[in-house]
């Protein structure tokens, strides 16, 4: 699909917005898809009229993953905080006028969400938030999608995705072959999970290997 009509569809999303009522855009797919890049990219073309939140914001600390002893499930629904993520998301989409509102990131160089990281002014238009789980219609998650206006389902070949996972977590520290273990078992049960969605999608965007955004700088 041409980049340059789903930034117009964003850009056009983003003008309906009204005071006091902010668009939300969710941009999801299954893991190592592209969707995170897209969204980047997006926010960059729509220069000042949108921002971007990510779902990864709430994952759960590495503390509780231990507690609740799902660390080696890292990635899966819940190891989330859903309930929190939907009321950012509420948040956003009503802004107090005049108010800045954070959202929480997630650093992928320590493996933690950091709160307070990304400032959303409150003349921002629209709201670009990405993450894999936006159309799950289990509870807790089943709220988020109804405060989104649109979410787009972004697809990959399958053999191009998980190398692609694979590369990424070699690259932020793991061992090559713990890093495939880790996609083969975690990230693609998370995978299955979410291609079960994407009937819920208002657009599915089709990427080959040639034409998938790689993270770097967007497009001109």
């Amino acid at each position: 699909m041409d980049p340059r009509h789903l930034a117009s569809r964003a850009r056009a999303l983003a003008a309906s917005a009204t005071p006091g009522r902010r668009r939300l855009l969710g941009i999801t797919g299954p893991p190592g898809a592209g969707k995170s890049t897209l969204a980047a990219h997006l926010v960059a073309q729509l220069a000042g009229q949108a921002a971007l939140v990510p779902m990864d914001g709430f994952h759960l600390a590495e503390a509780e993953l231990r507690r609740l002893g799902r660390s080696d499930r890292k990635g899966a629904p819940d190891t989330f905080d859903p309930a929190g993520y939907a009321a950012l998301l509420s948040r956003l989409r009503s802004p107090e006028p005049g108010t800045t509102t954070y959202a929480p990131a997630f650093d992928r160089r320590i493996e933690e969400p950091v709160a307070g990281s990304i400032p959303v002014a409150p003349d921002i238009p629209l709201i670009v938030t990405e993450g894999n789980y936006l159309l799950l219609d289990s509870s807790p998650w089943a709220g988020v999608r109804a405060l989104l206006d649109e979410v787009w389902y972004v697809q990959l070949d399958d053999d191009e995705r998980v190398r692609r996972l694979i590369d990424r977590h070699e690259h932020f520290g793991r061992p090559r072959d713990e890093a495939e273990r880790f996609v083969r078992t975690s990230d693609e049960a998370n995978a299955r999970a979410v291609m079960a969605t994407r009937h819920r999608a208002d657009l599915v965007i089709t990427f080959t290997p040639q034409d998938a955004p790689l993270p770097g700088p967007p497009p001109s």
